[in-house]
């Protein structure tokens, strides 16, 4: 009954983390392409930067964007914040019932260092908290004044982020991290300084003063630091379904090249209509990078069996898959939390196993993610004849044809 309320608890949490997620992303998406599509020169109102027209379900929408404020506050006034802030307890709620509750399993991997439950959670939520702490810091140091060295000393700060996690927690675990450190920088950004300023500006203007600008200004960069760091985000959040990058022994150097790539794509879409010349040779370098890394990141091939040794016999690879692999991948696991085979694939007959062979290679052999966390304690000898199973042709013979 426990395996099936966390895994009902699970999915449930993921689909409103997922669905409050699109709401924040679809709205910063939408006020970046406004901002970059207004018309800014010609006649406008008095005060207002720029002005846009647009035609959308059936109706045609104006829009004015003022410099700073108008003259007389609305009575109705549009706050996007809770999109953001749902997100991020969501994603935290999520964080804590996947990776904290089974850290074990999902977090900690004792071939990286050996960690106790307990200290794997608390150094995660620490560097959820030291990173807005050092990002808030360089935003408000005179390095916030320089957009271009800032975004280069944080870009450096995040790859360290992803290289020291890998040293601590396992590949999966390390990814999540560093997008659970991202995510909440950036819905800081939204609850201490966006809008707090844009609170300022409406208290100034309720009291008749003049609205402070700057205040504006910063919540303007820290708007658009969140959208450079939308796409990174978004792979992160799928990437435990690709153990090819998060399993690879340079998963941190996989996760830079992905998310420099993403921001060298997102800046050309956030420049590309701008009245200068776009540079189409921005989205191609991060699509070259990513072609370079699916190119580096290709598994080498399988060293040759030597023509001495003999076949692997199906009984041994039945046996490891049973004992290190089944207690999961069965029709009613026997391992705490899990109520059902993860995503369906179940081991626990003989052609259940040479059906998943490919999967069992890449997982078990190739990456060495799975036993997650290497929680059933496989040994390299048993993977090194899998391996060779699998090279072998993972063929059956005699001596297990009446298992099946």
């Amino acid at each position: 009954m426990e395996a099936h309320l966390y895994e009902w608890a699970n999915l449930l949490i993921r689909w409103l983390h997922i669905t409050v997620g699109i709401a924040w992303i679809g709205a910063s998406f939408y006020f970046n392409w406004l901002e970059n599509h207004l018309q800014r020169e010609g006649q406008k109102p008095p005060g207002v930067a720029g002005t846009l027209w647009a035609i959308h379900g059936g109706g045609f929408y104006y829009l004015q964007k003022y410099q700073v404020a108008p003259e007389q506050l609305p009575e109705r006034l549009h706050w996007f914040k809770w999109e953001a802030y749902y997100t991020w307890m969501s994603g935290f709620l999520l964080l804590f019932v996947v990776y904290y509750l089974n850290a074990g399993t999902n977090l900690i991997d004792p071939s990286v260092a050996e960690l106790s439950p307990l200290a794997a959670s608390l150094i995660g939520i620490s560097v959820l908290i030291l990173s807005w702490l050092v990002y808030d810091g360089l935003c408000r140091s005179p390095l916030g004044r320089r957009p271009a060295l800032l975004a280069a000393v944080g870009f450096i700060l995040l790859v360290a982020l992803a290289w020291g996690l890998s040293q601590i927690f396992s590949g999966r675990g390390a990814y999540i991290h560093v997008g659970a450190a991202i995510g909440t920088c950036m819905v800081a950004n939204v609850f201490f300084v966006i809008i707090p300023g844009q609170r300022a500006m409406v208290d100034a203007m309720t009291a008749g003063r003049e609205p402070d600008a700057a205040r504006g200004l910063a919540g303007a960069q820290r708007s658009r630091h969140n959208n450079y760091l939308t796409l990174p985000v978004l792979f992160i959040m799928i990437s435990n379904h690709f153990p090819g990058t998060y399993g690879s022994h340079w998963n941190w150097l996989i996760l830079a090249t992905l998310m420099a790539a993403s921001m060298v794509i997102r800046h050309y879409f956030n420049i590309r209509h701008l009245p200068r010349p776009a540079k189409i040779a921005l989205p191609l370098a991060g699509a070259a990078g990513l072609v370079v890394l699916i190119v580096l990141t290709k598994p080498s091939g399988p060293a040759p069996v030597e023509a001495n040794l003999p076949p692997v016999p199906f009984s041994q690879v039945q046996s490891i898959v049973q004992e290190r692999c089944a207690g999961c991948h069965a029709a009613r696991p026997d391992f705490a939390g899990f109520a059902t085979p993860p995503k369906g694939v179940r081991l626990d007959t003989p052609a259940q196993i040479r059906a998943h062979k490919t999967q069992i290679g890449q997982l078990a052999v190739t990456t060495s993610v799975m036993p997650p966390g290497n929680i059933t304690r496989i040994t390299d000898d048993e993977r090194a004849l899998l391996a060779r199973w699998l090279q072998q042709g993972a063929e059956h013979n005699s001596e297990n044809s009446q298992t099946e």
